[in-house]
């Protein structure tokens, strides 16, 4: 029976308990209208491709597993960009707004939730005829793609909400032309001309 490596469960369970938090707190502004936060979004770009590049280097050591994961990765992105499209935004006075698709975040969040729970859970109630180690994460396909799939979601959706707020500030108003002093100053003087209309030749 093969053995957990010890680095690989700390590493495991450190994503693990990262991508839960960053789930709870995601649905729980998936529900109704959020305000923007850059900085909000400018982690979860800095963050994520860190963690797909150390969880990417524990995948490499299992045959077939990296390439798993890029295409969690591919569809994750691909999901991004349809859910910025269902995104409803706003910029009024009191800021910038966004209305996101919850069913397609929720509906992805929830799918790795379980998996992370499934696997936490398998450490408990593993026997002896687990032929993988139910500690390293690197070791399961499923687990890899929906984490590859959810990290890319979440970047590309970010990166669209980065690109919306910079387009706001490249485009400005037309202005409506106010009236010259010039010709407001004709205007009145036409104004206090007395009629000519009916006066003989």
């Amino acid at each position: 029976m093969a053995t957990a490596n010890p680095s690989s469960m700390l590493i495991g369970v450190a994503v693990g308990a990262f991508i839960l938090w960053r789930i709870v707190s995601r649905i729980r502004r998936m529900v109704g209208r959020q305000k923007y936060s850059g900085i909000r979004a400018a982690i979860t770009v800095c963050i994520f491709p860190v963690l797909i590049a150390l969880v990417m280097l524990g995948a490499l050591n299992h045959e077939g597993n990296a390439l798993i994961m890029l295409g969690g990765l591919a569809v994750g992105s691909g999901l991004g960009v349809y859910g910025h499209r269902l995104t409803k935004f706003e910029n009024s006075p009191a800021g910038k707004f966004y209305t996101p698709n919850a069913h397609l975040g929720i509906a992805l969040s929830l799918l790795l939730l379980g998996r992370i729970a499934w696997r936490m859970g398998s450490l408990y109630f593993t026997t002896q005829s687990f032929t993988t180690p139910p500690g390293d994460f690197y070791g399961s396909p499923l687990t890899l793609f929906l984490f590859g799939m959810l990290a890319a979601y979440y970047i590309s959706y970010a990166v669209g909400l980065l690109r919306w707020s910079r387009s706001l500030r490249t485009t400005t108003p037309t202005a409506i032309p106010a009236a010259t002093p010039i010709l407001t100053a004709e205007i009145a003087e036409d104004a206090d001309k007395p009629s000519q209309a009916g006066l003989p030749s």
